[in-house]
């Protein structure tokens, strides 16, 4: 039997006002569904399929966090048995739910399927949406804090952080004279604390995870959840940071996650990531920590793994592997990005007839760049220059049983099909590390010569630079070899660092922790010590980013007796010697690349003697207002102290009647009144002395 709307049609039924009927029988949806997120534009499959697709769903959204028991539905079409291509996915916590949808939703999945992941209550709330426009509620404007405010600061000064006992400090450097405290905080920090790469966060460790902060007032800018963290490293442009732990997440497989990387800016969690116990190095279980784990691209665009027999590049901000697989590379050993350019350099060991191999690898092409074939290696490193332009290999060989020579493949970027100068180091040098200058081509060599420590400098050269065989000017052909030019060699005793000043041109060469602290200042330019010193048991070196001052340390955490900071300037001038109690740590604040241009900077070092002038004199008068500071504050004292005595005099004069009350007399008027005693004083001097001997 036909119902009573049957008996009208469409175009009638439209005209029909069923508000008051859905009104009155209409079903309110329970609510609590924010664990739960729509995943759209999933392919429609049969049973056949159906285990296959759920298990794929999985799997992209395994490292996002816990989907609960059953927590995955498929809705099946009852007429064709297909699915109807969406999903559900309910997972334990409402932050994982958020998590899938900024990181699942847009996912490729094929061609032609991209995914539209969505929280359910959004579905339901855009549903119910209010078709008559509503004026959006107005919120305040809330100003947020110049996180580079410091760079604003009228004298142009530094900063740096001090950790002591649970105290985190930090301060205003004032060249010689007393810092001044910016800000300062008990239990700051559980353990250390870190600065970014261009300063601009401050990180400290607690038992939770970390916490960032920055702007003139030292807010906290946002924190990341990873229990008992102990190690962090920032991306070079401070877009995303990478953390590790031993105590480990648990992913929805049971798998145990040490590491994550996380967006800065948001705070959301991108990935994390199992250990590989099954690597070299690893015993019972355990690895030893190679740190940094994971090596960021110069531009944050790629970060990149080492695992067994290949490398896995990941690209952000999705963190899927690049061109979805890793690079595969039998038995590698090492990698590292080049500071300037989409370029991985690694090395392979030798294996039967096959050669050592030290690869350049440009991406994401994964053109191979250079390829040199190495034989009878023992071991490789790899140094990059700051720029980009060189990439110097050091290889050692074995000499004899007991014995290993070394030389030096360095590789110019800059050069038309990239050719490797080879160059031969003495036999009798071991050679321990190598150090590049930071603005420059020239890098320093500490080696072992027996019990000796021997110190060189070499600047690289064009080869049609490099002087021919007879020539008279210029340096010897014994000087030049394959454009590699030694510029100096000496003693270094007492020397297992060389720490370049960011700006370049000058170094230290340093003794720490194991050494007696001696500290050389040396001009590389003009290849002379400017200065020496001494910091016994120094921990720590540290350039402030100028290049203008440094400080050397010794931290508690190392030394337990003596602790504290010595401040010189860049000749080895001391300015300033601290001792601290429970000293553990001084940073100095980084700062962020000039935002001149080059023209701009060359200007500014052509009228360098007249900027000097006025930094003089701006120098003069500071000095003179804090003298003039000090006299003032000295004369207000002396005026209080005036005031006070004059005060405490006259209520002393007007106690007088109290005194004689309690006296019986005026005991200041009774001392007047006594009478003078004249007193005498006999001196005896001898002016003569006999001494005669009696029989």
């Amino acid at each position: 039997m036909p119902s009573a709307v049957d008996q009208y049609n469409d175009e009638e039924l439209e005209d029909i006002d069923f508000t008051d009927i859905e009104e009155r029988y209409r079903v309110e949806l329970p609510t609590g569904f924010d664990t739960v997120v729509v995943v759209d534009n999933v392919p429609k499959v049969g049973e056949a399929k159906k285990e296959k697709l759920l298990n794929v769903i999985k799997k992209i959204f395994k490292d996002i966090g816990t989907i609960k028991e059953n927590g995955l539905h498929m809705p099946v079409d009852s007429k064709t048995g297909e699915s109807k291509g969406y999903i559900f996915i309910d997972f334990e916590t409402p932050e994982q739910a958020t998590l899938a949808v900024k990181q699942g939703n847009g996912h490729k999945l094929d061609r032609a399927h991209i995914l539209a992941v969505n929280r359910f209550d959004d579905i339901e709330r855009y549903t119910n949406t209010n078709d008559q426009y509503e004026e959006p509620e107005e919120e305040p404007f809330v100003e947020k804090e110049h996180l580079k405010s410091w760079l604003a600061d009228p004298r142009a000064r530094d900063q740096w952080v001090m950790m002591k006992g649970d105290e985190v400090s930090i301060y205003w450097n004032n060249k010689g004279d007393q810092p001044d405290l910016d800000h300062s905080r008990n239990n700051w920090s559980d353990m250390y604390v870190s600065w970014s790469p261009k300063g601009t966060y401050l990180a400290t460790f607690h038992k939770q995870g970390i916490a960032l902060w920055g702007g003139p007032t030292w807010n906290k800018i946002n924190r990341f959840a990873h229990p008992n963290v102990k190690l962090i490293d920032f991306s070079p442009n401070e877009k995303y940071i990478t953390t590790w732990s031993h105590e480990p997440f648990i992913t929805a497989d049971g798998e145990h996650h040490h590491v994550a990387i996380w967006d800065i800016v948001t705070g959301s969690q991108l990935r994390t990531f199992p250990i590989d116990t099954s690597a070299a190095g690893a015993q019972d279980g355990k690895q030893k920590i190679d740190w940094p784990m994971f090596k960021w691209s110069f531009d944050d665009k790629y970060v990149a793994r080492l695992m067994p027999g290949m490398i896995s590049v990941y690209e952000t901000p999705g963190m899927g592997l690049l061109d979805k697989k890793s690079i595969k590379v039998d038995d590698v050993k090492a990698f590292a990005w080049s500071p300037s350019e989409h370029i991985l350099s690694y090395w392979t060991p030798e294996s039967g007839n096959i050669p050592a191999r030290v690869s350049l690898l440009r991406l994401p092409s994964r053109e191979v760049v250079r390829t040199k074939n190495l034989f009878n290696v023992i071991d490789c490193k790899m140094f990059w220059q700051a720029t980009g332009d060189y990439f110097l290999v050091t290889v050692e060989r074995a000499k004899t049983k007991k014995s290993t020579t070394t030389n030096f493949e360095i590789f110019r970027l800059r050069e038309k099909d990239v050719p490797v100068d080879v160059m031969e180091v003495d036999p009798i040098l071991e050679v321990t590390n190598i150090f590049w200058e930071p603005l420059g081509s020239r890098f320093a060599l500490l080696a072992q010569e027996g019990t000796k420590i021997v110190c060189n400098f070499y600047q690289m050269v064009a080869a049609a630079s490099a002087p021919t065989k007879g020539k008279k000017a210029g340096p010897s052909v014994g000087d030049v070899a394959q454009g590699v030019k030694l510029l100096k060699s000496f003693d270094a005793k007492g020397t297992n660092q060389i720490i370049w000043s960011p700006k370049g041109r000058f170094c230290l060469l340093a003794g720490v922790r194991a050494f007696q602290g001696e500290i050389q200042f040396w001009d590389v330019e003009d290849l002379v010590m400017m200065g020496s010193g001494e910091h016994y048991m120094c921990t720590d070196v540290e350039w402030d980013p100028t290049g203008r001052y440094v400080t050397s340390s010794v931290s508690w955490w190392r030394v337990q007796s003596d602790t504290g900071f010595t401040m010189w300037t860049f000749t080895g001038q001391q300015l300033a010697k601290q001792s601290v109690p429970l000293f553990k740590q001084l940073l100095w604040r980084p700062r962020p690349p000039t935002l001149l241009s080059e023209e701009a900077q060359k200007k500014v070092k052509k009228n360098l003697k007249e900027y000097s002038k006025q930094f003089e004199e701006e120098d003069a008068a500071q000095t003179k207002a804090v003298t003039r500071e000090v006299l003032e504050r000295r004369i207000k004292l002396w005026n209080e102290w005036s005031e006070y005595r004059e005060r405490v005099h006259s209520d002393y004069l007007g106690q007088a009647d109290v005194r004689n009350d309690i006296w019986g007399f005026d005991p200041d008027s009774t001392q007047d009144s006594l009478p003078a005693e004249s007193l005498e004083e006999w001196v005896e001097e001898v002016i003569e002395e006999t001494e005669e001997v009696v029989e």
